[in-house]
């Protein structure tokens, strides 16, 4: 098998930031907006760079950005420190006021690494409020800035997409609208869960197929759909992006059929993307683009996450897709890619967890 890929996160050093103290108040503001602290020039000079890196489109099929980034000037400091994504940027020799800043708040032994260019991002989180990121990024001068941050793009953005994740997750996770019911049946019967939300319903329950089918605001206007299909007995070679997409194909051919049973969902070409991942711990394949129907009478976007568990000889794969032709989709992507990583197989459930989620069958 393929090795595991690890997100290389970049080393975090500490380095001297004035604090708030105790009783700091959890981050406000978008979750999609990065508040850049820079000097005018030196923004417009980096900015081409900045949006390469955070602000990676996103097709869902309406172009996208994964983060919008707002310029603030470094008298303006104070007013940003509740807020959830900040960085701070400048090269260490430009002497404007938040390079003389960045300077001052380094010590002298991360500095000389800075100057040595072996570092140029340091993360700092929950520094003035809970659930925040603040990230410096600086270098000794704007050329070689430049060029960390396209070198390291999918890293700095992974920052700020696992930091988001969590904060998601802390509101989606919630006991009280959790269909306790539905997630012990999918562990008791197939030996994994899901956590699913109340206002889920599972729309199909195909043991002959592997085959489970969540489902969320049939026939509206925004609908979520999460399916988790599993292959027994299976081999870590079906880990490519060819038969992926020919399994997904399958599977939504004989599913994901319109009423009339005359349309399918199938993959898109267009905008397909498939990478390698670390999905909780284990190597996978992630397939995000688009899906559309045979007659392309609908479609819109899906994240599918593939990998085989080596304990039960299982390829999983959890899938979710979007509809909802009215409105920007990006935020709920990532909603359902955040169920999706709430994916876990009996044997990762302490025993008190299971006995726990089963007690709702009683």
């Amino acid at each position: 098998m393929k090795r595991i890929l690890l997100f290389a996160f970049l080393p975090l050093i500490t380095f001297i930031l004035s604090s708030c103290g105790g009783g700091k108040k959890n981050a406000t503001g978008p979750e999609d907006k990065i508040y850049v602290v820079a000097d005018s020039l030196e923004f417009e000079i980096m900015s081409s760079a900045l949006d390469s890196v955070f602000g990676k489109i996103i097709y869902t099929p309406q172009p996208e950005k994964s983060f919008e980034l707002i310029r603030r000037d470094f008298y303006m400091l104070e007013d940003l420190k509740t807020l959830k994504n900040i960085i701070i940027l400048a090269p260490l020799n430009s002497n404007s006021i938040v390079s003389q800043y960045v300077n001052s708040i380094l010590d002298s032994t991360v500095k000389s690494k800075v100057q040595a260019d072996s570092e140029f991002v340091f993360n700092k989180y929950d520094l003035w409020a809970v659930n925040q990121l603040v990230m410096i990024l600086t270098s000794p001068d704007a050329e070689k800035l430049q060029a960390n941050m396209l070198k390291e793009k999918e890293n700095l953005l992974y920052y700020f997409q696992k930091i988001s994740n969590r904060r998601l997750a802390e509101g989606l996770y919630n006991d009280k609208y959790e269909n306790k019911e539905a997630e012990a049946k999918l562990l008791s019967d197939y030996g994994w869960m899901i956590y699913v939300q109340n206002d889920f319903t599972i729309a199909l329950n195909k043991p002959e197929d592997n085959f489970v089918w969540l489902r969320r605001a049939p026939n509206s206007e925004m609908e979520r759909w999460v399916f988790v299909h599993w292959i027994e007995d299976a081999s870590p070679e079906f880990l490519n992006p060819d038969s992926i997409m020919m399994e997904r194909n399958k599977i939504t051919q004989k599913y994901y059929r319109t009423s009339d049973e005359k349309g399918h969902v199938k993959i898109s070409e267009d905008f397909l993307t498939s990478s390698e991942v670390n999905f909780l711990g284990r190597y996978a394949i992630l397939t995000q683009g688009l899906w559309e129907m045979s007659d392309r009478s609908m479609g819109g976007p899906f994240i599918n996450y593939t990998f085989y568990d080596m304990k039960t000889r299982r390829v999983y794969m959890v899938d979710g897709s979007i509809y909802a032709p009215r409105y920007y989709k990006k935020a709920l992507i990532q909603q359902v890619d955040v169920l999706l990583q709430s994916f876990m197989t009996e044997d990762e459930l302490k025993e008190a967890d299971k006995k726990e989620i089963l007690n709702a069958l009683k």
